[in-house]
């Protein structure tokens, strides 16, 4: 286990000095800008006073604090600051932050922005440098721009669900919610893209990212199948469309997965399992053959795996040049050997939790590596810092609180 003391700082982080406004709940947006905040920006998170992001109160069950394990693990090296944004006092102070600020990130549903009169072409008079992103279930256009998008929504309809599962089972999301992260990532990537481009133009960018699109990105092979055949995609439980076998397979303890990928392969498997007969099968010659075949197949290949252990199988393919592997936990992945050596959890510093397990950073960057800067914030603790960053006067401040600006 890793150990990352706060403000360590081993060498300048590429993104520092841009600012980027947070204005964001639950998981795509929030996590969008904690990998941003990783890379050294400054990230200040704009809540809603009295409840904050809503992930801090979710997931059911309790920390010392307030704020789930779930808010702790998608909001590090932010900073909080706490704005009634439906107040007059509240956009203010608001307003003075979209001056600083080089990036924003919102992911409420279409309209609110501008409801709110913080949309994009509002902002971009007060900053025409601004990279603003908007986070949404099924875009800012369209017939389904208006309804509420969740992972859930954006798996079944982008057609995710469609594929996931075993034939003759009922529907069946991914395990982890690939809308919502993958929409994350996109944004990222959609937001670096414009702020290099800003660098050049002087000029912000409008970006429109969603769970609906970026799931549907996802469908490379299926959608390759459909449009090279016309035929509709389909479950296979842990098979795959374009090769076989590759698998889960049933060995004497259970299952695990390996993968014959090639002509050169499923003859070094027929010949080590020592099933040559296998290799000479009409039905297996090819990987046409084969993939017509599957489920003839595996129950083949599961005559003989059932006779060791999947740890036992596993050695002995990796070693003859196989991919296999088991099929682990999420205790047994980040506690292996590998997790460990890749540093996939690491403990951060909390005011109120002490050490807090977080999953660790998922690309290293050798000569700047990311750095846990700051503690994920408590509600509203940078309030004061933040104000002063901005010049605004003591006196200023009572006159935006007696406005609304910091309460419900």
């Amino acid at each position: 286990m890793t150990k990352t003391p706060i403000n360590q700082i081993k060498a300048p982080l590429p993104l520092a000095g841009v600012r980027v406004l947070d204005v964001s709940q639950v998981m795509a947006g929030p996590y969008c800008c904690m990998l941003l905040a990783d890379l050294g920006a400054d990230v200040i998170k704009v809540e809603p006073p009295g409840t904050g992001d809503q992930t801090r109160g979710a997931m059911g069950f309790k920390m010392k604090g307030s704020d789930s394990m779930g808010f702790l693990n998608m909001n590090r090296n932010k900073r909080s600051i706490t704005l009634n944004l439906k107040t007059d006092a509240g956009k203010k102070v608001f307003f003075e932050l979209v001056k600083t600020a080089d990036i924003l990130v919102e992911n409420y549903r279409p309209g609110v922005m501008k409801k709110l009169g913080i949309d994009y072409p509002t902002l971009q008079v007060i900053n025409p440098g601004l990279v603003y992103a908007s986070i949404s279930g099924f875009g800012q256009t369209g017939p389904w721009a208006d309804r509420p998008g969740f992972d859930l929504m954006a798996q079944a309809m982008s057609g995710i669900m469609s594929v996931t599962g075993y034939p003759d089972g009922p529907p069946v999301k991914a395990g982890v919610p690939v809308a919502d992260i993958g929409c994350a990532l996109f944004a990222v990537y959609g937001i670096l893209s414009a702020y290099i481009g800003k660098t050049k133009s002087g000029e912000g960018q409008f970006i429109d990212a969603s769970l609906f699109d970026s799931a549907l990105a996802f469908s490379i092979w299926d959608t390759a199948q459909y449009w090279g055949t016309g035929v509709e995609p389909y479950k296979l439980g842990t098979a795959n469309h374009m090769s076989a076998p590759y698998q889960a397979m049933k060995a004497a303890d259970g299952y695990f997965v390996m993968g014959a990928t090639n002509q050169k392969l499923w003859k070094l498997l027929c010949e080590k399992i020592n099933r040559p007969e296998l290799f000479e099968d009409a039905r297996f010659v090819t990987n046409p053959l084969r993939l017509a075949n599957r489920l003839e197949l595996a129950l083949e290949l599961e005559k003989t795996f059932i006779q060791k252990t999947s740890e036992e199988w596993v050695d002995l393919l990796l070693a003859a040049g196989i991919p296999a592997g088991p099929i682990n936990t999420y205790p047994q992945a980040f506690d292996s050997d590998h997790g460990q050596h890749r540093k996939m959890r690491m403990e951060i510093d909390h005011p109120i939790e002490g050490k807090v397990p977080n999953i660790g950073f998922a690309v290293k960057m050798n000569g700047t590596p990311q750095q846990v800067r700051r503690h994920p914030p408590l509600l509203g603790e940078h309030n004061s810092e933040i104000l002063a960053e901005l010049g605004i006067t003591t006196e200023a401040i009572g006159a935006l609180e007696a406005g609304g600006a910091f309460t419900p």
